[in-house]
Protein backbone atom coordinates (compact mmCIF):
# COMPACT_ATOMS: atom_id res chain seq x y z
CA UNK A 1 0.00 0.00 0.00
CA UNK A 2 1.26 3.54 -0.65
CA UNK A 3 2.57 5.51 2.31
CA UNK A 4 2.82 9.28 2.86
CA UNK A 5 6.14 11.09 2.53
CA UNK A 6 5.96 12.07 6.18
CA UNK A 7 4.07 9.99 8.68
CA UNK A 8 2.79 11.49 11.96
CA UNK A 9 2.94 8.82 14.69
CA UNK A 10 1.87 8.70 18.34
CA UNK A 11 2.94 6.30 21.09
CA UNK A 12 0.57 6.00 24.04
CA UNK A 13 2.46 5.42 27.29
CA UNK A 14 -0.05 4.58 30.02
CA UNK A 15 -0.38 3.01 33.43
CA UNK A 16 -2.85 0.18 33.91
CA UNK A 17 -5.28 -0.78 36.66
CA UNK A 18 -7.04 -3.97 37.71
CA UNK A 19 -10.18 -2.83 35.87
CA UNK A 20 -10.07 -3.90 32.17
CA UNK A 21 -13.02 -1.68 31.23
CA UNK A 22 -11.33 1.36 32.77
CA UNK A 23 -8.07 0.60 30.96
CA UNK A 24 -9.87 0.25 27.65
CA UNK A 25 -11.71 3.55 28.16
CA UNK A 26 -8.41 5.26 28.96
CA UNK A 27 -6.85 3.83 25.81
CA UNK A 28 -9.77 5.01 23.68
CA UNK A 29 -9.51 8.51 25.19
CA UNK A 30 -5.77 8.62 24.50
CA UNK A 31 -6.27 7.42 20.94
CA UNK A 32 -8.70 10.30 20.39
CA UNK A 33 -6.20 12.81 21.79
CA UNK A 34 -3.43 11.45 19.57
CA UNK A 35 -5.66 11.63 16.50
CA UNK A 36 -6.69 15.21 17.27
CA UNK A 37 -3.02 16.14 17.19
CA UNK A 38 -2.74 14.69 13.71
CA UNK A 39 -1.36 11.19 14.28
CA UNK A 40 -2.06 8.73 11.46
CA UNK A 41 -0.34 5.79 13.17
CA UNK A 42 -1.14 5.23 16.86
CA UNK A 43 0.42 2.50 19.02
CA UNK A 44 -0.61 1.07 22.39
CA UNK A 45 1.61 -0.78 24.91
CA UNK A 46 1.64 -4.53 25.48
CA UNK A 47 -1.41 -6.07 27.21
CA UNK A 48 -2.75 -2.60 28.08
CA UNK A 49 -6.20 -3.90 29.00
CA UNK A 50 -5.07 -5.30 32.38
CA UNK A 51 -2.37 -5.28 34.98
CA UNK A 52 0.68 -7.29 33.93
CA UNK A 53 -0.74 -10.55 35.28
CA UNK A 54 2.36 -12.58 34.34
CA UNK A 55 4.04 -11.65 37.63
CA UNK A 56 2.30 -14.74 39.04
CA UNK A 57 0.96 -18.09 37.88
CA UNK A 58 -2.78 -17.97 38.44
CA UNK A 59 -5.36 -19.91 36.44
CA UNK A 60 -7.94 -17.20 37.15
CA UNK A 61 -5.97 -14.83 34.91
CA UNK A 62 -6.97 -16.85 31.86
CA UNK A 63 -10.39 -15.22 32.26
CA UNK A 64 -8.79 -12.00 30.97
CA UNK A 65 -8.26 -13.54 27.53
CA UNK A 66 -10.59 -12.81 24.62
CA UNK A 67 -11.08 -14.23 21.15
CA UNK A 68 -10.02 -12.29 18.07
CA UNK A 69 -12.32 -10.91 16.80
CA UNK A 70 -14.00 -10.21 20.12
CA UNK A 71 -15.38 -7.46 22.38
CA UNK A 72 -12.15 -5.46 22.69
CA UNK A 73 -11.21 -5.68 19.01
CA UNK A 74 -14.70 -4.39 18.19
CA UNK A 75 -14.11 -1.28 20.31
CA UNK A 76 -10.60 -0.71 18.95
CA UNK A 77 -11.75 -1.17 15.36
CA UNK A 78 -14.46 1.43 15.90
CA UNK A 79 -11.89 3.88 17.29
CA UNK A 80 -9.59 3.37 14.31
CA UNK A 81 -12.48 3.97 11.93
CA UNK A 82 -13.80 7.00 13.82
CA UNK A 83 -10.42 8.74 13.79
CA UNK A 84 -9.29 7.41 10.40
CA UNK A 85 -6.01 6.07 11.78
CA UNK A 86 -3.94 2.93 11.62
CA UNK A 87 -3.92 1.47 15.12
CA UNK A 88 -1.49 -1.07 16.63
CA UNK A 89 -2.86 -2.80 19.73
CA UNK A 90 -1.92 -5.71 21.99
CA UNK A 91 -4.28 -8.35 23.42
CA UNK A 92 -4.36 -11.56 25.45
CA UNK A 93 -5.84 -13.86 22.81
CA UNK A 94 -7.88 -16.97 23.51
CA UNK A 95 -7.97 -19.31 20.53
CA UNK A 96 -9.56 -22.13 22.51
CA UNK A 97 -9.34 -23.53 26.02
CA UNK A 98 -5.68 -24.20 26.82
CA UNK A 99 -4.39 -22.26 23.78
CA UNK A 100 -3.58 -18.61 24.38
CA UNK A 101 -1.31 -16.05 22.73
CA UNK A 102 0.16 -12.62 23.37
CA UNK A 103 -1.10 -11.03 20.17
CA UNK A 104 -0.75 -7.69 18.40
CA UNK A 105 -3.68 -6.63 16.22
CA UNK A 106 -3.44 -3.90 13.56
CA UNK A 107 -6.54 -2.01 12.45
CA UNK A 108 -6.88 0.20 9.40
CA UNK A 109 -8.64 3.57 9.09
CA UNK A 110 -11.73 1.77 7.78
CA UNK A 111 -11.92 -0.27 11.00
CA UNK A 112 -10.90 -3.52 9.35
CA UNK A 113 -8.30 -5.83 10.86
CA UNK A 114 -5.25 -5.63 8.60
CA UNK A 115 -3.25 -8.34 10.33
CA UNK A 116 -2.14 -9.94 13.57
CA UNK A 117 1.20 -10.95 15.02
CA UNK A 118 1.52 -13.55 17.78
CA UNK A 119 4.53 -13.05 20.04
CA UNK A 120 7.23 -15.54 19.10
CA UNK A 121 9.77 -15.25 21.95
CA UNK A 122 8.15 -16.05 25.30
CA UNK A 123 10.15 -15.23 28.47
CA UNK A 124 10.15 -17.18 31.71
CA UNK A 125 11.87 -15.19 34.42
CA UNK A 126 11.02 -14.18 38.00
CA UNK A 127 8.14 -11.73 37.64
CA UNK A 128 7.68 -12.56 33.96
CA UNK A 129 5.98 -15.98 33.96
CA UNK A 130 4.79 -15.74 30.38
CA UNK A 131 5.35 -19.38 29.43
CA UNK A 132 2.58 -20.28 31.88
CA UNK A 133 0.11 -18.24 29.82
CA UNK A 134 1.27 -17.92 26.22
CA UNK A 135 1.90 -20.37 23.41
CA UNK A 136 4.70 -19.19 21.07
CA UNK A 137 3.34 -17.48 17.97
CA UNK A 138 2.67 -19.20 14.67
CA UNK A 139 2.31 -16.16 12.41
CA UNK A 140 6.03 -15.91 11.60
CA UNK A 141 7.89 -12.66 11.06
CA UNK A 142 5.69 -11.17 8.35
CA UNK A 143 5.16 -7.40 7.95
CA UNK A 144 1.58 -6.15 7.89
CA UNK A 145 0.52 -4.02 4.92
CA UNK A 146 -1.24 -0.82 5.97
CA UNK A 147 -2.10 2.56 4.40
CA UNK A 148 0.89 4.06 6.22
CA UNK A 149 3.41 1.45 5.07
CA UNK A 150 4.59 -2.05 5.89
CA UNK A 151 4.75 -2.49 9.65
CA UNK A 152 7.05 -5.05 11.25
CA UNK A 153 5.08 -5.57 14.46
CA UNK A 154 6.85 -7.54 17.20
CA UNK A 155 6.13 -7.75 20.94
CA UNK A 156 8.33 -6.99 23.98
CA UNK A 157 10.77 -9.92 24.48
CA UNK A 158 11.07 -10.11 20.69
CA UNK A 159 12.92 -6.79 20.89
CA UNK A 160 16.10 -8.46 22.15
CA UNK A 161 16.44 -10.69 19.07
CA UNK A 162 18.22 -9.34 15.97
CA UNK A 163 16.93 -12.29 13.95
CA UNK A 164 13.33 -11.11 14.32
CA UNK A 165 14.14 -7.55 13.29
CA UNK A 166 16.25 -8.73 10.34
CA UNK A 167 13.59 -11.06 8.98
CA UNK A 168 10.98 -8.30 9.18
CA UNK A 169 13.35 -5.98 7.33
CA UNK A 170 14.18 -8.56 4.66
CA UNK A 171 10.46 -9.01 4.03
CA UNK A 172 9.93 -5.32 3.41
CA UNK A 173 9.05 -3.76 6.78
CA UNK A 174 9.47 0.02 6.81
CA UNK A 175 8.92 0.47 10.55
CA UNK A 176 9.58 -1.90 13.47
CA UNK A 177 7.01 -1.58 16.27
CA UNK A 178 7.43 -3.08 19.73
CA UNK A 179 4.45 -2.94 22.14
CA UNK A 180 6.15 -3.55 25.49
CA UNK A 181 5.69 -4.20 29.20
CA UNK A 182 9.08 -4.06 30.89
CA UNK A 183 10.21 -2.73 34.25
CA UNK A 184 12.48 -2.95 37.25
CA UNK A 185 11.99 -5.46 40.04
CA UNK A 186 11.38 -4.06 43.50
CA UNK A 187 14.63 -3.71 45.44
CA UNK A 188 17.01 -3.56 42.47
CA UNK A 189 19.91 -1.14 42.85
CA UNK A 190 19.62 2.16 41.02
CA UNK A 191 22.72 1.61 38.88
CA UNK A 192 21.41 -1.81 37.82
CA UNK A 193 18.08 -0.23 36.86
CA UNK A 194 19.77 2.39 34.71
CA UNK A 195 21.97 -0.23 33.05
CA UNK A 196 18.98 -2.41 32.22
CA UNK A 197 16.99 0.44 30.71
CA UNK A 198 19.99 1.62 28.70
CA UNK A 199 20.54 -1.89 27.32
CA UNK A 200 16.85 -2.11 26.40
CA UNK A 201 16.97 1.08 24.37
CA UNK A 202 20.40 0.33 22.89
CA UNK A 203 19.41 -3.06 21.46
CA UNK A 204 16.37 -1.59 19.74
CA UNK A 205 18.32 1.37 18.36
CA UNK A 206 20.80 -1.18 17.02
CA UNK A 207 17.98 -2.90 15.11
CA UNK A 208 17.16 0.48 13.56
CA UNK A 209 20.79 0.98 12.51
CA UNK A 210 21.49 -2.56 11.28
CA UNK A 211 18.34 -2.62 9.16
CA UNK A 212 17.97 1.04 8.18
CA UNK A 213 14.49 1.31 9.68
CA UNK A 214 12.48 3.41 12.09
CA UNK A 215 11.76 1.79 15.46
CA UNK A 216 8.78 2.59 17.68
CA UNK A 217 8.86 1.16 21.22
CA UNK A 218 5.80 1.62 23.46
CA UNK A 219 6.03 0.76 27.16
CA UNK A 220 3.64 1.09 30.09
CA UNK A 221 4.54 2.98 33.25
CA UNK A 222 3.79 2.83 36.98
CA UNK A 223 4.13 0.39 39.87
CA UNK A 224 2.30 -2.93 39.63
CA UNK A 225 2.98 -5.14 42.65
CA UNK A 226 6.73 -5.91 42.45
CA UNK A 227 7.47 -4.30 39.09
CA UNK A 228 8.10 -0.63 38.33
CA UNK A 229 7.48 -0.26 34.62
CA UNK A 230 10.07 2.14 33.30
CA UNK A 231 8.16 3.86 30.51
CA UNK A 232 10.71 5.63 28.29
CA UNK A 233 8.72 4.90 25.14
CA UNK A 234 10.70 6.21 22.19
CA UNK A 235 11.04 6.71 18.46
CA UNK A 236 14.36 5.99 16.74
CA UNK A 237 15.31 6.96 13.19
CA UNK A 238 17.28 4.61 10.89
CA UNK A 239 20.60 5.96 12.24
CA UNK A 240 19.58 5.07 15.78
CA UNK A 241 18.94 8.68 16.81
CA UNK A 242 16.16 9.04 19.39
CA UNK A 243 13.66 11.46 17.84
CA UNK A 244 11.17 11.47 20.71
CA UNK A 245 11.20 9.92 24.17
CA UNK A 246 8.79 9.73 27.10
CA UNK A 247 9.68 10.01 30.76
CA UNK A 248 10.09 6.88 32.87
CA UNK A 249 7.28 7.65 35.30
CA UNK A 250 4.48 9.64 33.62
CA UNK A 251 1.56 8.78 31.42
CA UNK A 252 1.98 10.65 28.17
CA UNK A 253 1.60 10.56 24.42
CA UNK A 254 4.74 11.16 22.43
CA UNK A 255 4.49 12.36 18.84
CA UNK A 256 6.95 12.24 16.00
CA UNK A 257 6.97 12.64 12.23
CA UNK A 258 8.73 9.99 10.16
CA UNK A 259 10.20 10.64 6.74
CA UNK A 260 9.95 7.15 5.29
CA UNK A 261 12.32 8.08 2.46
CA UNK A 262 15.11 7.99 5.06
CA UNK A 263 15.13 4.20 4.85
CA UNK A 264 16.32 4.32 1.23
CA UNK A 265 18.88 7.07 1.77
CA UNK A 266 20.23 5.44 4.94
CA UNK A 267 20.65 2.08 3.25
CA UNK A 268 22.41 3.72 0.31
CA UNK A 269 25.01 5.23 2.64
CA UNK A 270 25.20 2.26 5.02
CA UNK A 271 24.59 -0.73 2.71
CA UNK A 272 24.53 -3.46 5.34
CA UNK A 273 22.03 -5.51 3.37
CA UNK A 274 24.29 -5.42 0.31
CA UNK A 275 27.32 -6.68 2.21
CA UNK A 276 25.70 -9.53 4.10
CA UNK A 277 27.58 -12.81 3.61
CA UNK A 278 24.55 -15.03 3.20
CA UNK A 279 26.84 -17.80 1.93
CA UNK A 280 28.62 -17.93 5.30
CA UNK A 281 25.77 -17.85 7.82
CA UNK A 282 25.10 -21.56 8.11
CA UNK A 283 24.42 -22.47 11.72
CA UNK A 284 22.21 -19.53 12.61
CA UNK A 285 19.30 -21.94 12.70
CA UNK A 286 21.01 -23.99 15.43
CA UNK A 287 20.51 -23.51 19.19
CA UNK A 288 24.27 -23.60 19.88
CA UNK A 289 27.45 -24.42 17.98
CA UNK A 290 30.29 -25.92 19.98
CA UNK A 291 33.34 -26.27 17.78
Amino acid sequence: MPSPARLPVALIQMSCSSDPAKNLRKAIDQIAKAARRGAKLVCLPELFRSLYFCQKQDYACFDLAEPIPGPTTKVLAAAAKKHKITLVSSLFEKRTGGLYHNTAVVFGPDGKTLGIYRKMHIPDDPGFNEKFYFTPGDTGFEPIDTPVGKLGVLVCWDQWYPEAARLMALRGAQILIYPTAIGWARGEKKDVCHTQRSAWQTIQRSHAIANGLFVLSINRTGWEKDLNFWGTSFVSNPFGKVMAEASHSREEIIHSSLDLKETTSTRQHWPFLRDRRIDAYGGLDQRFLNS
